[in-house]
């Protein structure tokens, strides 16, 4: 990366790449678009292969390794140098993956990770290994009975929305793939050691599944974590705060 040293172009900022939950797509992402790019980001939003706008894409056997796919095929395809991962939910299973591949390429163009009230994976874990038997139950049921895909939850439970968002929310949400919920994510721990690590806590409501994972960020060493008095959708709740969280944590990472 170009560091700004007299008669060269000045330092650039990394691109971030913004990752999806379950039910979502880079819809989801739209409040914090602007102020991101106004502050010198370049930002690309993923949709995942069968959410969002790529729902008719949505098949039984979409597997947690065709969204890691996903998310390494824009960063190749934009000629992405400098990059940034952040993963919302279920997105933190794919960045985790999207960066072991990235770490292990001759020249990584990874600068750090930011999961918002997201999955943090250990090697050989899957996406409900934090789910209690009851949540896993009844996910695993409700999936068999939708062609192997996650029905949205009801927004208006849970989520601390207003009702314009719950609304938009309701809109928006389609059912998630879920061939990759039992899906272990094998990779390389220590590829990731190096890298900035940033988790964002919602917790006003706290998502229940994600709660493991806030004591996990808190007890392993290497990670920043900042807290939004908000619930599990930041970006729709509180997309100011999480933008200054961001920012706050892209700033820290040495050129």
């Amino acid at each position: 990366m170009n560091t700004g040293t007299a008669g060269s172009a000045p330092a650039t900022k990394p691109a971030l790449v913004l990752v999806h939950g379950a039910w979502g797509g880079a819809w989801v992402w739209r409040r914090i678009l602007a102020p991101l790019r106004d502050a010198g980001y370049e930002v690309h939003a993923v949709t995942l292969t069968g959410d969002g706008d790529r729902a008719h894409l949505r098949r039984p056997d979409i597997t947690l390794q065709s969204h890691i796919d996903d998310v390494l095929a824009l960063i190749d395809a934009e000629e992405l140098h400098d990059v940034i991962l952040v993963g919302h939910s279920y997105g933190g299973m794919v960045i985790t993956g999207a960066a072991a591949a990235l770490q292990s390429r001759p020249a990584s163009p990874l600068r750090g990770l930011a999961y918002v009230d997201a999955m943090v994976p250990l090697s050989g874990e899957g996406w409900g290994v934090a789910h209690s038997p009851e949540i896993a139950a009844a996910r695993l049921a409700a999936a068999a009975v939708h062609g192997n895909a996650l029905p949205p939850p009801d927004p208006a439970e849970g989520f601390a929305l207003n009702d314009a968002d719950i609304e938009w929310l309701r809109r928006r949400h389609v059912p998630h793939p879920f061939g990759m919920y039992r899906e272990p994510l094998s990779y390389d721990e220590s590829l990731l050691q190096p890298l900035p690590r940033l988790f964002v806590d919602c917790n006003e409501p706290a998502y229940p599944t994600i709660e493991p994972i806030r004591r996990r960020v808190r007890e392993s060493p290497g990670w920043q974590v900042s807290e939004i008095a908000t619930g599990h959708f930041p970006m729709v709740t509180e997309p100011d705060q999480l933008v200054r969280h961001l920012l706050t944590f892209t700033d820290s990472i040495p050129n």
